[in-house]
């Protein structure tokens, strides 16, 4: 594991332990139920290799959690749903690829996590990024992961990693307010370097109202640990070098323009809610986020419990 990992991991496994403590404390029941985590970070900056390390820690002794890793990535619509999406929205560039709100199966999503806390027997479902040349498709059934099918080894700790995880949209006079900034800044020939300038405000409205029907996600979390880049522009450096991993594994991937052009489509959504998610998700829950400030060498810059 690269080292700048193994300092995440000793930051956040103890703040999980502490809240997982709390968690089983406030439970009346014989037995609690499962703690929700949301871990919440920009491409490429290493939300699911610190995801991994979490589980694969605490899975094994001296802490021995069952533990079920959530990607909100496999909760993509299929891609006939997908044609269909783009297909009614022809002029939102925003939403003609998987990616932003309104691209996920929400009703899915919903009885997934509903059926974890029940403690019932769960399928999870699985994505296939490479499908219908990178477009992508959801797994059939038969190779989803069964959890929960003994009543003796329930699910402990789920763990759901998602970049607009914990994204709360904004009101539309705040909003607007936002876009015009931003595309007063891009016509007006000045140093702007973000993507929301470049898009029209009913394309942007589009995406926050689809936002709001994501609230049942943050809401369900128990904590949420906020992998925040220094500056978000590091995503396009970060998802360039991923790309590059791909490749080499691989032996082909999404050209340096492609990249480019896919971070683009999610780089407003960066711009209009990374702002409140730094404030803090939650109103009424001192001490469930954890904010980490990633410099662009992936380290670990500043530490921030809200």
């Amino acid at each position: 594991m690269p080292s700048d990992s193994r300092e995440t991991l000793q930051i956040c496994i103890p703040y999980i332990l502490d809240r997982l403590r709390l968690h089983n404390e406030g439970e009346s029941g014989a037995r609690p139920n499962p703690f929700f985590l949301g871990v919440n970070g920009v491409q490429g900056i290493g939300k699911s290799l610190l995801v991994a390390s979490i589980a694969h820690s605490l899975e094994r002794a001296p802490y021995d959690i069952r533990t079920v890793v959530l990607s909100i990535d496999d909760f993509y619509l299929t891609h006939g749903d997908q044609q269909r999406l783009a297909a009614d929205h022809p002029e939102n560039p925003l939403i003609q690829h998987r990616g932003q709100p309104s691209t996920h199966d929400l009703l899915l999503l919903h009885s997934v996590v509903a059926s974890l806390r029940a403690g019932k027997e769960t399928s999870i479902p699985s994505y296939d990024k490479g499908a219908f040349n990178g477009r992508g498709d959801r797994k059939p059934r038969d190779q989803w992961v069964r959890v929960n099918a003994n009543e003796q080894q329930l699910v402990q700790l789920v763990i759901l990693e998602g970049w607009c995880l914990g994204f709360r949209a904004l009101d539309d006079a705040r909003l607007t307010a936002y876009w015009t900034d931003a595309a007063k800044r891009c016509t007006q020939g000045s140093d702007y370097r973000g993507r929301l300038g470049h898009n029209r405000l009913e394309d942007v409205h589009f995406i926050n109202r689809a936002l709001r029907k994501y609230d049942f996600l943050t809401d369900q979390l128990d904590a949420l640990i906020h992998l925040d880049a220094e500056d978000p522009l590091y995503v396009y450096e970060w998802r360039l070098e991923q790309e590059v991993q791909l490749r080499r594994e691989r032996g082909s991937s999404m050209t340096d323009e492609e990249v480019i052009d896919f971070v683009n489509g999610y780089y407003p959504s960066y711009e209009l809610f990374t702002d409140h998610l730094r404030t803090g998700a939650f109103d009424d829950r001192v001490g469930a986020q954890l904010r980490l400030v990633i410099r662009k060498d992936r380290l670990v810059g500043v530490v921030d419990q809200k």
